[in-house]
């Protein structure tokens, strides 16, 4: 079986974009609810997961939106990305807050390529989800950006952290994709 590559037409196309899409949003709305829920508003960076957080719920209620007007089944595995979601963040921001960047930093790594792979599917086929996937696409680098300006690489064990996040990142997409 010939494996997908960049530019191949995807099993399942845009509905399974939609769908892994509206899932990921989903879970960073969960990610920063759980570094919320433990670094509470006395920390420096409070105000700024803030701000990050509101972005991503406006890209779910998008994808939310998206996903009932063009009948596409959410991912069943939700609910563990829920859960997931939201100990990711919680754990996080327990170690401390540069670790809470270092999650940010790491999973938007993972989405910037995941959205990068996504347009260069999509091509002209479908202009109104391209342009709010360019435009999210740009919020979330801007969300990598803060966060290793906010001391992301400074987290312990940095290079392990980020990389078993991107792992983790990458499986939710391929899981989200199909299931």
């Amino acid at each position: 079986m010939k494996r997908w590559r960049p530019g191949d037409a995807r099993p399942g196309g845009v509905r399974s974009m939609i769908r892994v899409d509206q899932a990921g949003e989903y879970g960073a709305t969960r990610i920063y609810a759980g570094q919320l829920a433990v670094m509470g508003d006395r920390s420096p960076l409070s105000a700024s997961i803030q701000g990050m957080a509101l972005q991503e719920a406006e890209h779910r209620a998008y994808f939310d939106a998206l996903i009932a007007e063009r009948g596409v089944r959410p991912t069943l595995i939700q609910p563990i990305w829920d859960v997931a979601g939201f100990a990711l963040g919680a754990v996080t921001a327990a170690i401390g807050p540069e670790a809470a960047m270092a999650c940010t930093a790491a999973v938007e790594t993972e989405i910037d390529k995941h959205y990068e792979d996504q347009l260069t599917e999509l091509g002209d086929d479908d202009p109104e989800l391209g342009d709010a996937i360019r435009r999210f696409q740009a919020e979330e680098l801007e969300h990598k950006e803060a966060a290793l300006a906010h001391g992301a690489e400074r987290a312990p064990a940095y290079p392990l952290l980020a990389g078993a996040i991107r792992a983790g990142c990458r499986l939710a997409i391929e899981v989200s994709k199909r299931i």
